[in-house]
C-alpha cells in the first residue's frame, strides 16, 4: 500500500468516531498484514516504547505541574513577577507572560494555563486598565508560551520521539523561549505607553514579602536544570525529586492541599493526560516500524528532494506544514505522527536535530493560536464566553509577533544550540 491510501485508512476511521490511538493501531496492523508480515511487530514496538527509561519523567513532571497549577503557586508566582515587573512600562502585562509560561511548562497543556492562571490574571489585567481586546489577546497568546522551558512535556516526548538528547532539548529551548517572552513583553510595553496603565512603585520590602511567600517554590528551576547540568541527577531522577519536592511544599509546607481531599483527583487528572499521551505514542511506535520498513521517509524524501534543492526553502516548507499541522493536532498528536517522518527529511538538509526540536515545537506552539481552529482560541472562547471570531481578531497582533519569533528562531540555529554547546 502506498502512503495515500495509509493516510485515507486513518482518515476514514477517525471520521467513523475511533480514537486517534484505534485509527493508529489498527492502521498499523492492517499495513502489515497488506504486506504480508506478521502485525505482532505492533506489540513488540509498544513494548519497546514502554520500556524506554527516560518516559518516567512524562508523568512525574506532569505530577508536580497539577500540584502547582491546583495549589495557590500561581497566586503566589503572580505577586512575586507583580513586585519585580509591576513598575516597568507594560509590567503587569510582562507579569502575566511570565506567569503563563511558567505554569505551562510544569503541566504542558495550554488549557490548564488559560482555564486556572487566565481566570486569575484577566481581571488584573483589567484593574490596570489594559483594554479587553488585548488581555484576551495576550492569555490566549500565553497559554502556550513556555512550552519551550525545561521541564516541557512537549520537550521530553519529543526527545523520546526523535531519540535526541533531551538535556540537550532543555537547554536549547531557554534562549528561543525567552526571545518570544520578550517579544510580547515589548509589545506590551508599547501597549501601556500608547494607552497609560496603572503601574505600582517598585518597593524592595514588597519584593522581599512576595520572595518570602513564595520561598518553596523558587528551587524548583534549581532542583531541574542545576540537578541535571551539575551531574547531580538525570532527566528522569530530576523528574522524580521535583515531583516529591512539589508535593512536599504544597501538601505539607504551605498545606494549600488536602491529601485526603485533593491527592486522588490531581493524581487521576494527571494520570489521564499522561495515560492518553502513552498509548497513542505506543500506537505510533508500531505504525512507525511499518513506515521505516516500507521506506516511506525515504520515499518522501526523494520527492521533495526533487522539487526543494536549497535547506532555507526547505525550512519555509516545513514552518507552513507545521503551523497547519499545529492548528488542526494538539502537540503530542503532532509530535508522535509527524516526528518519525520528518527527522530523516531534515537532517538530509543539514539541519540540527536538537535545533529541528525547537523549530518543531516553536511551529506547534504558535499553532495553538493559528485559526481557523487553533486550540488556545477555543479554549479563551469557553473560559471567558467570548464569540471564536472576537478571540481570532484579538489575537492577530500576538500571532504576528509569535511568527517573527519564529522567523529568527528557525534561521539562527546558534539561538537554539548556543547553550548546549557552550556546555558540552
Amino acid at each position: 500500500m502506498n502512503g495515500m491510501i495509509f493516510a485515507a485508512i486513518i482518515v476514514l476511521l477517525i471520521i467513523a468516531g475511533l480514537p486517534l490511538f484505534a485509527a493508529i493501531s489498527i492502521s498499523a496492523i492492517l499495513l502489515f498484514l497488506s504486506s504480508g508480515i506478521d502485525p505482532t511487530v505492533v506489540i513488540v514496538e509498544l513494548y519497546r516504547i514502554a520500556s524506554a527509561p527516560t518516559l518516567l519523567a512524562i508523568p512525574l513532571f506532569t505530577f508536580a505541574g497539577f500540584i502547582l497549577a491546583e495549589s495557590k503557586a500561581p497566586k503566589r508566582l503572580l505577586n512575586l513577577a507583580d513586585s519585580l515587573f509591576g513598575w516597568a512600562p507594560g509590567g503587569i502585562g510582562i507579569v502575566s507572560l511570565v506567569t503563563c509560561a511558567l505554569f505551562t511548562c510544569f503541566t504542558g497543556a495550554s488549557g490548564v494555563t488559560i482555564i486556572a492562571i487566565g481566570g486569575l490574571i484577566y481581571p488584573i489585567l483589567l484593574k490596570h486598565n489594559y483594554t479587553e481586546k488585548f488581555s484576551l489577546g495576550l492569555i490566549t497568546a500565553s497559554g502556550s508560551l513556555g512550552l519551550l522551558f525545561a521541564p516541557s512535556l512537549p520537550l521530553i516526548l519529543y526527545g523520546v520521539v526523535a531519540s535526541v538528547s533531551i538535556d540537550q532539548l532543555f537547554l536549547a529551548g531557554i534562549l528561543p523561549g525567552i526571545l518570544l517572552i520578550l517579544i510580547l513583553s515589548v509589545y506590551a510595553a508599547r501597549q501601556d505607553m500608547i494607552s497609560p496603565t496603572i503601574r505600582k512603585k517598585f518597593s524592595f520590602k514588597s519584593l522581599i514579602q512576595t520572595s518570602k511567600d513564595a520561598r518553596w517554590e523558587l528551587p524548583i528551576p534549581i532542583i531541574v536544570l542545576g540537578g541535571i547540568y551539575g551531574g547531580i541527577f538525570t532527566a528522569v531522577e530530576a523528574a522524580a525529586a521535583t515531583a516529591f519536592y512539589v508535593f512536599i511544599a504544597e501538601f505539607f509546607l504551605y498545606r494549600d492541599l488536602s491529601i485526603r481531599k485533593d491527592l486522588v483527583r490531581i493524581a487521576r487528572d494527571g494520570t489521564q493526560l499522561v495515560g492518553g499521551i502513552l498509548i497513542i505514542l505506543s500506537a505510533a511506535m508500531g505504525l512507525t516500524a511499518y513506515l521505516i520498513d516500507a521506506q516511506i521517509p525515504q520515499n518522501l524524501l526523494a520527492a521533495i528532494q526533487g522539487v526543494i534543492h536549497s535547506k532555507f526553502v526547505f525550512l519555509i516548507a516545513l514552518n507552513i506544514f507545521l503551523l497547519i499541522t499545529g492548528s488542526l493536532l494538539d502537540i503530542f498528536s503532532a509530535i508522535i505522527i509527524v516526528v518519525p517522518l520528518i527527522v530523516p527529511i531534515a537532517m538530509s538538509y543539514q539541519v540540527d536535530p536538537v535545533h529541528l526540536g525547537i523549530i518543531f515545537l516553536t511551529n506547534l506552539e504558535i499553532g495553538y493560536l493559528t485559526p481557523p481552529i487553533g486550540l488556545n482560541l477555543f479554549i479563551s472562547s469557553f473560559r471567558f464566553k467570548k464569540s471564536i471570531l472576537e478571540l481570532y481578531r484579538v489575537s492577530v497582533p500576538f500571532l504576528l509577533l509569535m511568527l517573527v519569533a519564529l522567523v529568527i528562531i528557525t534561521y539562527i540555529p546558534g539561538l537554539s544550540l548556543f547553550l548546549v554547546q557552550f556546555l558540552k
